[in-house]
């Protein structure tokens, strides 16, 4: 079956119960101290508004990551583009042409200077920021390349997709140093621990995955009761839990040393498409994610409620992004809207 017009149809295309109040710590601010959940008082309300609309892509734009000093957002779209934005004026800086096909997802080296794409004609593509131009063409995946991710160091890429492989790069060489037989679906995402020790991956066959770095080897199998298809997974900013989100409308953030899911965030819509989630710890500690509703949600991260819904989107919003350090949230929708908000609480 060839691919669909939206890079994530396909995919982004298509309970486990609480265990109670519980207080997580997932770094970045302390955790809030281990009282009854209605007595620790939130600190602070989210406030956030529109403050830019990006227009540039002409189709689904699947994918927004902000640089990691925060100075520009890079984003990704089925119109086989990746575009460079300036995030204080909202200008468009650059655009990357090189795909065949539609790009699923990108992702920053840790110092700034390259940007990874993957995309539905198979290639993981590295990019030099400074020269705007093709590093290196990363040639393997037999199928669609849906997500991306460096090591903190950056010398290692991981990348997954329709062939249901997860492939472990070399950066300077440009070469495959490991694949993993990691599922029995296509692979939605993946992603390094903060020391780089761990890679998760998840996909549509429901399973969450842990896998030793260095060795390849499977550490552990995270599942739910009712095996929704999983759409996007990440590790908290320490590293000590991953946060997933599936399409049985709900987020869980899991505690992958004793296989226990902490928390449960409800109220978006995620039943078709695969959304991302991520934590935001610059002005208080929230889940954010993208809604099939058109809406953006926040969730307290301890009291599990929805602080603020954030609307403005007139189609799908499949992307969401979080400045590295100050209160700016990213989102991008589908095809009826491909636009790009920016929204800071100020």
């Amino acid at each position: 079956m060839g691919p669909p017009t939206d890079p994530h149809a396909s995919i982004r295309d298509h309970n486990m119960s609480d265990q109670g109040p519980t207080t997580t710590a997932i770094g970045g601010l302390p955790p809030a101290r281990a009282e009854p959940e209605q007595a620790i008082p939130s600190r602070h309300k989210p406030n956030y508004r529109a403050k830019y609309i990006l227009s540039g892509h002409t189709m689904a734009i699947s994918s927004l990551k902000f640089s990691p000093t925060g100075t520009l957002l890079a984003s990704s779209a089925a119109d086989k583009l990746i575009k460079i934005w300036d995030v204080c004026t909202g200008e468009i800086l650059k655009t990357f042409s090189g795909h065949r096909e539609g790009v699923n997802d990108i992702a920053w080296s840790s110092d700034g200077e390259f940007l990874a794409s993957a995309s539905d004609d198979k290639v993981v593509i590295l990019w030099s920021m400074d020269q705007s131009t093709i590093v290196k063409t990363l040639h393997g995946h037999t199928n669609f390349v849906f997500c991306v991710n460096f090591n903190p160091r950056s010398n290692l890429l991981v990348s997954g997709g329709y062939d249901e492989t997860v492939r472990v790069w070399d950066v300077a060489r440009g070469k495959s140093l490991k694949v993993l037989p990691a599922h029995s679906d296509p692979v939605t995402a993946v992603g390094f621990s903060h020391d780089g020790t761990l890679i998760v991956s998840c996909a549509m066959d429901g399973l969450i995955r842990l896998w030793d770095a260095d060795s390849g080897q499977c550490l552990k199998t995270l599942v739910d009761d009712d095996n929704p298809i999983c759409s996007h997974v990440k590790f908290s900013p320490n590293s000590k839990y991953i946060l997933a989100a599936t399409q049985d409308s709900t987020i869980r953030l899991w505690n992958y040393q004793n296989s226990r899911c902490v928390k449960t965030y409800k109220g978006h819509t995620n039943r078709t498409y695969c959304i991302f989630a991520c934590f935001c710890t610059t002005n208080g500690h929230y889940i954010v994610s993208g809604s099939e509703d058109c809406k953006v949600y926040l969730w307290d991260l301890q009291g599990r409620e929805v602080l603020q819904v954030l609307e403005g989107h007139r189609d799908v919003v499949l992307a969401v992004a979080v400045h590295p350090e100050r209160a700016i949230i990213a989102s991008a929708s589908m095809e009826k809207d491909p636009t790009i908000r920016l929204w800071a609480d100020e």
